[in-house]
């Protein structure tokens, strides 16, 4: 099934196949009051996102029991084809002794190498994905450069 720019829309199992297959995003927060973006390394485990970061970290402030956004993409080095995953759900930190020592046995380990690191979970509330299949012509499809649905604009970066 195509979305009106025609891009193909991944149903929720696709997109949790493909968050299950990266090791890397991006967890969208705020932090004082101003939109923040940062990059973590992570895993699906029970039906949510699990990142590790400092309890120091903004990351750690910034997400607690707040809705935050998650985004896993891959594309081509062409640009022409790859996909895109968005997660939206409410962030908490996980507490139980048991499920902390099964994540310590995962690859999440953390940039900064502090020990006093946190386990942060991004339940699956909202899963949503789009793949690229990449253009008929010798241009890319862009979703820059698409006309915003709303207002017929074209928006550019």
């Amino acid at each position: 099934m195509s979305d009106t720019l025609g891009l193909e829309t991944l149903d929720r199992e696709q997109c949790v196949a493909l968050l299950a297959g990266a090791g890397l995003g991006r967890v969208v927060f705020t932090s004082r009051a101003l939109p923040a973006i940062q990059p973590a390394r992570f895993a699906v485990y029970h039906g949510a996102i699990v990142v590790r970061t400092p309890s120091q970290s903004a990351l750690f402030a910034g997400v607690l029991d707040s809705v935050v956004a998650f985004a896993v993409d891959d594309f081509s080095a062409d640009l022409k084809s790859g996909w895109y995953v968005t997660v939206l759900g409410r962030a908490c930190e996980v507490r139980d002794p048991i499920v902390i020592a099964e994540l310590a046995e995962l690859p999440l380990g953390c940039w900064t190498g502090q020990r006093d690191a946190r386990y942060l979970r991004i339940p699956l509330e909202s899963v949503t994905g789009r793949r690229i299949l990449g253009a008929s012509s010798n241009e890319a499809l862009s979703v820059i450069d698409a006309p915003d649905e709303r207002s017929g604009r074209v928006c550019h970066s």
